[in-house]
């Protein structure tokens, strides 16, 4: 049980969580706009291209039933859904481009041979330099001993 709850917190302290968290509650609000773009701004587009006047053009009535099979809030949800998912898409695609370039900066620094550092001070001096230009230590008479 232990380990159980070790892993979890190692889970926990990765930060998936929490940008998981993050993305999921930025994803309802954004979700609510989209949902109110098309339920507030489309819809009544659609009534006003189909003929309807206070129920769609689109709504086909259906006996015992109030409003009938409405097509306009179908076609207005598969708006809401396209609208979403590209623009997820749109926030992987640049994650993801944002990862690569980390990765390949962080392999560019790896294959760099770290700068020569003072023994005395631990500043970084330049390569050759027999004098620390912070500590005025002597290097060369360290490299001596």
């Amino acid at each position: 049980m232990k380990k159980f709850f070790s892993e979890f917190k190692e889970f926990i302290n990765r930060g998936n969580a929490m940008d998981m968290a993050v993305g999921v509650i930025i994803g309802g609000a954004f979700t609510a706009i989209v949902t109110s773009l098309t339920t507030d701004i489309l819809d009544p587009f659609i009534k006003l291209f189909t003929g309807g006047g206070e129920v769609a053009g689109l709504v086909v009535p259906v006996p015992g039933m109030d409003g009938g099979i409405d097509f306009s809030s179908f076609i207005s949800a598969i708006i809401n859904f396209l609208i979403v998912a590209f623009v997820v898409f749109c926030l992987v695609k640049a994650l993801n481009k944002l990862q690569n370039a980390k990765k390949k900066e962080a392999e560019a620094a790896q294959d760099e041979t770290p700068a020569p550092t003072c023994p005395y001070c631990l500043e970084d001096i330049k390569e050759g330099a027999t004098r620390c230009p912070h500590c005025a230590g002597d290097i060369a008479a360290y490299s001596e001993k």
